[in-house]
């Protein structure tokens, strides 16, 4: 029997609908949370004010002050906002049937106002799956991603902010309920957000270290990190990006593609008792990598060559196991063996 694609290319036109909802948005700064809205003109007080009215998130209605009636200047500035974001929700939600990665709008919700209090920009970096999937969209690959509740955030340095942010006041201006994760045993701080429910979002914040889980402060947020370690290599020099969620399509930074595949595969060797989450790290790893080996092989290998010897060593062994869940990728198989295998190994 064949075995299944790992991933199928976006049409081209789809790819370009793709880059251009993205240029449009890096260069509308501040996005509207929630949905675009509808103006509303309310005179109770017998001073007439043009309202927006939207939901912030699902099932809540909210109201912002737009300006007075009769300042005609910022009521179309909202007005061209608001067209914008109705706009872009319609590509969100076409990009979503062709086959795009797009998360759901709680996940939007925290973006939004991450990305707005500019925590992206200061070097906040969206790794994990959602990361995972942020790169599919940017690569124009077509692939199956897990469902996953858990936003992943990592800080490889201190934040250039312009001034301290707070992460549990930022979460919960939200309009979400989030409440802080108690702290590991070991620690009285806590390093996750989290909603009501067993299967609700999480928020985790992570940082590099030697030990996994390890807690580290990170003052700029008033917060604190969970340590994984390598995750300085895997953050080093991270890319624009942006991810669709809800109905937006938010600009934030990745770890580069090549080495989160290396970094997904190191990761799947040092789960221990969790084999379901080590499958979803090499089949990520697989898929970006196979991705990679076609368009861009060089930056796969120089990537692996910069990778720790710790890193390197544990992933190794995994050459057979990985070489029979390709299927037919040649470039792939070739990438692989060159850097995985023994030189009197290669063919």
């Amino acid at each position: 029997m064949a075995k299944p694609s790992l991933f199928r290319e976006h049409e081209l036109a789809f790819r370009t609908q793709y880059a251009e909802l993205k240029e449009r948005t890096l260069a509308a700064g501040i996005l509207l949370p929630g949905t675009p809205g509808t103006l509303a003109l309310r005179k109770g007080s017998g001073y007439p004010y043009w309202y927006r009215v939207f939901y912030p998130v699902p099932g809540k209605q909210s109201e912002e002050l737009v300006c007075k009636d009769g300042d005609a200047e910022p009521l179309q500035s909202m007005r061209e906002r608001m067209a914008f974001g109705e706009w872009a929700s319609s590509q969100v939600s076409a990009l979503r049937k062709l086959g795009f990665q797009v998360g759901d709008k709680p996940m939007a919700r925290v973006l939004v106002e991450l990305h707005n209090r500019g925590a992206f920009q200061a070097g906040l970096i969206l790794v994990g799956t959602l990361g995972y999937m942020a790169w599919l969209n940017e690569l124009g690959a077509i692939a199956i991603s897990a469902r996953t509740q858990d936003i992943d955030l990592a800080r490889r340095q201190q934040l250039k902010l312009a001034a301290q942010l707070s992460f549990l006041a930022t979460l919960r201006a939200t309009g979400l309920p989030f409440t802080a994760v108690p702290g590991l045993p070991s620690s009285e701080h806590s390093t996750s957000v989290k909603l009501p429910g067993a299967q609700a979002l999480r928020v985790d914040v992570l940082a590099p270290g030697k030990k996994v889980g390890s807690v580290i402060r990170v003052p700029e947020l008033e917060w604190a990190a969970q340590t994984v370690p390598h995750y300085d290599y895997l953050l080093e020099a991270p890319e624009p990006g942006a991810m669709l969620a809800g109905g937006h399509c938010i600009p934030v930074r990745l770890p580069q593609a090549a080495r989160l595949v290396w970094h997904k595969l190191y990761s799947s060797t040092q789960r221990r008792g969790f084999p379901e989450k080590a499958e979803k790290d090499r089949q990520q790893a697989l898929v970006l990598a196979a991705v990679l080996a076609d368009s861009e092989p060089q930056a796969l290998k120089l990537a692996f060559a910069e990778a720790p010897a710790s890193m390197t060593k544990a992933i190794k062994p995994l050459y057979a196991s990985l070489v029979k869940r390709l299927g037919a990728r040649p470039a792939l198989e070739q990438m692989l063996g060159e850097c995985l295998l023994p030189r009197h190994r290669r063919a």
